[in-house]
């Protein structure tokens, strides 16, 4: 009898463009302003990325739009998120219990620390102008720079999945 061996192979891969933004601004400033500048019309999705790390509740603000006469799918997430971590430690004493809390700030990829958001386009045609879009939001006097992230290099790229 023959031994018959099944490959698997990573076939659950998705086709996008990524944009990094560096701005100091808010999310929703942020969504405001590539809407004015870059022509997109990017709503709040009614559900954050979510998800938990050791014990932290994690919330990066989700922005979207689907052009539907282009079929294209812009995303718009935040890199960070701040989260407060809180402990109660004993000090050996009846009534005295320290309680300590500090800032941890997580990021949805962590090869790009320095990246403020990320706008995610997703799209089945075959070419898109990404250079121009690129150029409308280094326009934006408020945004630092924009570039293109090949995505092959990405190393957490399953975070930027979000359907």
């Amino acid at each position: 009898m023959g031994v018959q061996k099944l490959i698997l192979t990573d076939d659950f891969a998705e086709d996008f463009l990524l944009v990094a933004i560096h701005c100091s601004e808010e999310a929703y400033k942020v969504a405001f302003l590539l809407n004015q500048f870059a022509g997109l019309r990017l709503q709040r999705s009614r559900l954050d990325l979510e998800y938990t790390n050791k014990g932290l509740d994690i919330t990066f603000p989700l922005f979207d739009f689907e052009d539907e006469m282009r079929y294209i799918n812009y995303d718009l997430v935040a890199n960070k998120c701040k989260s407060k971590s809180a402990r109660v430690t004993s000090t050996g004493g009846l009534f005295e219990d320290e309680n300590i809390s500090e800032m941890i700030t997580t990021h949805l990829i962590p090869e790009y620390k320095q990246v403020d958001f990320f706008l995610k386009i997703s799209t089945d045609a075959p070419s898109i102008a990404i250079r121009k879009i690129v150029t409308d939001i280094n326009t934006i006097k408020q945004v630092i720079s924009a570039y293109q992230i090949e995505t092959e290099q990405l190393k957490s790229i399953n975070n930027l999945i979000f359907d």
